[in-house]
């Protein structure tokens, strides 16, 4: 009689911790946003996709939203604008050329289509967007920009207003709720910039600008 080998034990999953658990919950909460919106993040279905104990998020987070903020945070890229504040112009269409960026993203796009839905029901939520992923990270893409040319004395500094401030990317994100499932067409950052920014700053298309 021959010895049946005996099956070997099924191993269980290996548990995530640490920044790994943390790379799967801010992932699960982002694909979560964009497949459900807002309205439905929960806890549960965070959890479920980054397959880790709902326990496990409520150690370190209150609700969705506090998830979705953390993440949102990370994954939020920062202008540089040039050191020497003598291409303006170049720096507004490159920093708007970023939010385009995360538009085009599969993931990051949806999420923030979704974002800017429920905020222009919640301006609440508009606030802690601004405080918590906006402003750590420097602000606006364009805010960035016009501050640091204010500041070098490059661009008069009374024009930079919280319309200033807001208009470029308010603009870029205004055009995929007018026209779903569409991004802007091609060069419409620089449309932005040419129609909308530089008058405001002042700037005429016929007068040297920095």
């Amino acid at each position: 009689m021959t010895d049946r080998k005996r099956p070997e034990p099924a191993t269980k999953a290996t548990r995530k911790r640490g920044r790994e658990l943390l790379d799967a919950i801010h992932t699960a909460v982002l694909a979560e946003a964009a497949e459900t919106g807002l309205p439905g993040l929960t806890m549960e279905g965070i959890a479920r996709r980054a397959e880790t104990a709902k326990t496990s998020l409520y150690r370190r987070w209150s609700s969705p939203e506090d998830i979705l903020i953390e993440a949102l945070h990370r994954h939020y890229p920062q202008e540089t604008p040039t050191p020497g504040a003598d291409d303006l112009r170049g720096d507004l269409v490159r920093a708007l050329g970023l939010l385009r960026g995360l538009m085009e993203d599969p993931l990051l796009g949806r999420v923030l289509l979704a974002l800017a839905a429920e905020i222009t029901r919640r301006p609440e939520l508009s606030r802690r967007v601004s405080e918590e992923v906006y402003e750590p990270r420097g602000g606006r893409f364009t805010g960035i920009v016009l501050r640091h040319y204010a500041d070098l004395g490059r661009i008069d500094p009374t024009r930079v207003t919280d319309l200033s401030l807001d208009v470029g990317e308010a603009l870029m994100l205004k055009y995929p709720v007018d026209h779903p499932g569409e991004l802007p067409p091609e060069n419409y950052e620089a449309r932005i910039v040419d129609e909308i920014l530089l008058p405001v700053l002042g700037i005429t298309s016929d007068a040297p600008h920095p």
